[in-house]
């Protein structure tokens, strides 16, 4: 079981989903759920000496207002390697743009990208990777 996981979307539904999805297929210990980009980053930034508060995996959509995956993805890169090195980016979005999909599975701190919903499907690949 993985210790914590952070959702960002701004989408307070498809967080809600996500998380349900998360508890009940006992993916996570715990699941921290911020609404942007910049609170993921600023909670980032709060914990980044405190690794065991760094969540393992982070689910980023990539539409969101002000700071979106793109630019949280840009923010994330100049991280210590304590934190790059332990949290792994999954990106959980909407988007069927083929180009963005590329931009985002090149990028180095990006694992996999999945389509919304989350399922119990898409959570087994990922315990597989």
């Amino acid at each position: 079981m993985i210790d914590l996981v952070m959702l960002i979307d701004d989408n307070e539904t498809d967080n809600f989903i996500s998380k349900r999805i998360i508890e009940l297929t006992e993916f996570a210990r715990q699941v921290v759920t911020k609404n942007s980009g910049q609170s993921a980053l600023e909670y980032l930034q709060e914990h980044q000496d405190q690794v065991d508060q760094l969540p393992n995996l982070i689910f980023l959509d990539i539409n969101m207002p002000i700071v979106d995956g793109f630019m949280f993805l840009y923010e994330f890169e100049n991280f210590p390697p304590t934190v790059r090195n332990k949290c792994k980016v999954i990106i959980l979005s909407s988007s069927d743009n083929q180009r963005d999909i590329n931009r985002l599975i090149n990028n180095d701190y990006v694992i996999k990208y999945i389509t919304k919903p989350l399922t119990q499907v898409a959570l087994e690949e990922i315990k597989a990777l």
